[in-house]
């Protein structure tokens, strides 16, 4: 394949990845070559389950660099140059008698680079996990529908995006046929997504009027209380404002004050959504309404929006990369307490069309499923960039465009996973259901044991 001298290309391959807190599950990265018949027989399990777990279309066609999760109880791990039993027992938090014992091997014996141990599953971690789901039109899809089931048992958290507060204190609800079914069925807790939308559009002077009238809040208030009722279901009021003016940030927090006094007597919990931020002073129309450590002070919990640099209309990059994200984990642990933050991750990815021109058309939203399709029809091996930890491919339609993928897989997410373990955070979050991506409630489950309430 041709490479483009606008990306630096870093490769990754890895057929063992380590989750923190103990557990682990096993990824296994398709190399040239490779048939799911050979993998599966490497891992003692069989093609259907495989093909099962990662929903793959065509089992005979895989994708050079294609992340697969493999459906084994525990997983095997390789040893590396400078392993022992007692360093590798130390990495997984297992004795390293038991692991010699598991193996059928001496403790005594040397460890031969390449050989293969199996690692017995550990305890997981508790977390709360949230989705939310975004319907458009005047009714729910029975695709959105059928995303939201699939993801139900694996959810804290279904919510429901968006409640749009206006100016005099109504609610414009979305549709939502279906979706309190759904939530009972699955023991997901339905929340109501309030936020200052004004068409499509996050509305800063809404925000405004509404804050500085304790009336129109009352009735605000009176109305979330009569959707959420009607509703059932709910334990969470969920505020989404977004696009504050920097002299709206006390305004916004007296605000959620008055919320948080209202609800909680009722039985509710209260959230908010933050733009992601590294500092306190950090400038900017997304990010000065926005005041960490008071809503670390005043509400239940907050949902971190960490993704959206690599965005539609902007340059080709990952969409949340590790860095990027840990950074403003830093800082928001040092605000808020850490059984308070919900980590956001995005469940898409973009593809672009090179070049990007100002005001020209957007990179396209795709599901991880959809990106690996687009690989394999353009014969596109994908690729792993270690700063970032996202996986990305680069290939030429048939008008002879160039293209730039970046999305998510197994790796990426479980780079995320580890972040959540590794600061004590409460869980995660999602932005948004309708995107196809099987492997992360796979993980979700290895990884965590979800709390519903």
């Amino acid at each position: 394949m041709t490479s483009f001298p606008f990306l630096i290309h870093k490769l990754y391959r890895c057929d063992f990845i380590k989750l923190e807190g103990g557990t682990a599950i096993q990824i296994h990265v398709v190399r040239a070559g490779e048939s799911i018949w050979v993998i599966s027989q490497a891992y003692g399990t069989t093609v259907q389950s495989i093909v099962n777990a990662n929903q793959i279309p065509e089992p005979n066609r895989l994708v050079v660099g294609q992340a697969l999760v493999i459906p084994i109880v525990g997983n095997f791990y390789y040893v590396q140059s400078g392993d022992s039993l007692y360093s590798i027992g130390q990495r997984f938090g297992i004795n390293y008698l038991t692991l010699a014992q598991v193996n059928n091997i001496s403790p005594s014996q040397p460890l031969s680079i390449g050989m293969r141990l199996y690692i017995p599953p550990q305890p997981k971690t508790k977390a709360e996990t949230l989705a939310y789901l975004e319907p458009r039109g005047t009714f729910v899809s029975e695709a959105l529908l059928s995303q939201a089931r699939e993801a139900g048992p694996f959810l804290t958290y279904l919510a429901l995006f968006s409640y749009e507060a206006r100016r005099d204190g109504t609610l414009k609800s979305p549709p939502s046929q279906g979706v309190t079914q759904i939530a009972n069925d699955t023991g997901a807790s339905l929340v109501m997504v309030v936020s200052n939308l004004e068409n499509f559009s996050f509305s800063g002077d809404l925000a405004r009027d509404i804050f500085q009238s304790t009336a129109v809040q009352d009735l605000l208030f009176n109305n979330i209380l009569e959707e959420a009722k009607r509703l059932g279901s709910v334990k969470d009021i969920h505020f989404d404002f977004e696009n504050l003016p920097g002299d709206q940030r006390e305004a916004y927090n007296n605000f959620l004050r008055r919320a948080v006094s209202r609800f909680h007597p009722q039985g509710y919990t209260v959230s908010t959504a933050l733009a992601p931020k590294t500092s306190a002073s950090e400038r900017g129309p997304w990010t000065e309404g926005h005041d960490y450590k008071a809503h670390g002070e005043i509400v239940d919990f907050v949902m971190l929006m960490t993704y959206e640099w690599g965005y539609s209309a902007g340059p080709p990059m990952a969409v949340s990369p590790l860095p990027e994200v840990e950074a403003v984990v830093k800082y928001a642990v040092s605000e808020i307490p850490r059984n308070k933050i919900i980590l956001g991750q995005n469940l898409y990815g973009y593809n672009w069309t090179l070049p990007i021109v100002q005001g020209g058309p957007n990179a396209e939203a795709i599901s991880p499923q959809r990106a690996i399709e687009i690989a394999k029809k353009y014969n596109a091996a994908i690729q792993f960039d270690l700063r970032s930890q996202a996986p990305f491919f680069e290939y030429y339609d048939e008008q002879g465009r160039a293209h730039v993928v970046w999305f998510e897989d197994a790796r990426s997410i479980q780079a995320k996973f580890n972040l959540i373990k590794r600061y004590n955070l409460r869980g995660v979050g999602y932005w948004k259901l309708g995107l196809p991506f099987p492997q992360n409630w796979l993980l979700i489950e290895s990884n965590f044991d979800v709390v519903k309430k």
